[in-house]
């Protein structure tokens, strides 16, 4: 309830149908959200919706003239009905908008301000409301490893702004996005729902993005499209031959025969076994092993004559 629609309107009572409607457009275009951006325009904006709601029609009119603002929406006794006043009780249907465009005519609510394809010029307001998009908002999306191997499906809630149907009050709703995780999506792959932010009066909402966040696996590092397995070997491992098990994400046990003598730098690449490819699938990157050499912490002097011994070429 605005209180004193007169005021609302800046009129007096004895103002004129006319004068209601001279009134009502000027301050409407002046409170219009869309060129008002100072707080509280908003509010008043949807005032001067109901108080020109009121106003505009004799019967709401002589029953808010006769008996106020109690006889207006909590309705007067009939027999008073006969004298035409408004007799149910009266609510506003909370739409400024609505109230608007019924007063200007048209979906455009400035379209007849213009004629013969020449705009006229009201408050510097343009031919059509230019709406802005809001701000983007992006959140993490934690993905493991066999979340990004094998593709998956997540379900997002996320809890919006959402506007009102009058245009002007808004609430907070949940809503819940739907994202398939393709096999061989890389960290930083960003999944855009367009226009799925906070809505606000006359703005477009911004995009919600979520960006992949790949966490930490106990056994593999991804470089790329390649999955890094770090195998712990013994010196005498390294120097004599021995053989890798490797569980790969997809389940199989492989075993990797290394005949090599192995240094540091030594890795052994198994081709086919990585990641696949997000372009294709079918497609693999490698499994590469890298050894880290368990030196032993100490050797009695017989060890260290026999290695000496056997590491004398002649």
């Amino acid at each position: 309830m605005v209180g004193d629609y007169y005021q609302a309107l800046e009129i007096n009572r004895n103002a004129t149908d006319a004068d209601i409607k001279k009134a009502y457009r000027r301050l409407a275009l002046k409170f219009h959200p869309s060129s008002n951006r100072e707080t509280g325009s908003t509010e008043t904006f949807c005032q001067l919706g109901e108080a020109y709601d009121v106003l505009s029609d004799p019967r709401k009119k002589a029953t808010y003239d006769k008996f106020g603002e109690d006889g207006l929406t909590g309705g007067i006794p009939p027999e008073f009905g006969s004298s035409g006043a408004w007799s149910s009780k009266y609510v506003y249907h909370g739409k400024p908008e609505k109230t608007f465009r019924d007063f200007f005519g048209g979906d455009n609510p400035f379209a007849d301000f213009f004629t013969n394809d020449t705009p006229l010029q009201f408050g510097g307001l343009q031919p059509a409301l230019v709406k802005t998009q809001g701000p983007h908002i992006e959140r993490d999306l934690p993905l493991s490893l066999d979340d990004l191997f094998h593709g998956c499906t997540k379900h997002i809630k996320i809890s919006r702004r959402v506007m009102n149907e009058d245009g002007c009050t808004s609430g907070i709703k949940d809503k819940i996005l739907v994202i398939n995780v393709k096999p061989g999506w890389k960290e930083g792959t960003r999944i855009i729902f367009p226009k799925e932010g906070d809505q606000g009066p006359n703005s477009i909402p911004g995009d919600i993005v979520f960006i992949v966040r790949q966490t930490s696996h106990p056994l593999f590092v991804r470089q790329h499209n390649d999955l890094i397995y770090k195998a712990q070997v013994t010196l005498q491992m390294a120097l004599t031959g021995f053989s890798v098990d490797v569980q790969t994400l997809d389940g199989k046990l492989i075993s990797i025969p290394v005949n090599d003598i192995v240094h540091p730098s030594y890795h052994k690449v198994v081709t086919g076994e990585g990641m696949p490819l997000s372009q294709d699938p079918d497609q693999r990157g490698n499994l590469i092993i890298t050894f880290d050499i368990q030196f032993p912490k100490k050797l009695s002097a017989d060890r260290k004559y026999l290695i000496k011994q056997a590491l004398t070429f002649t």
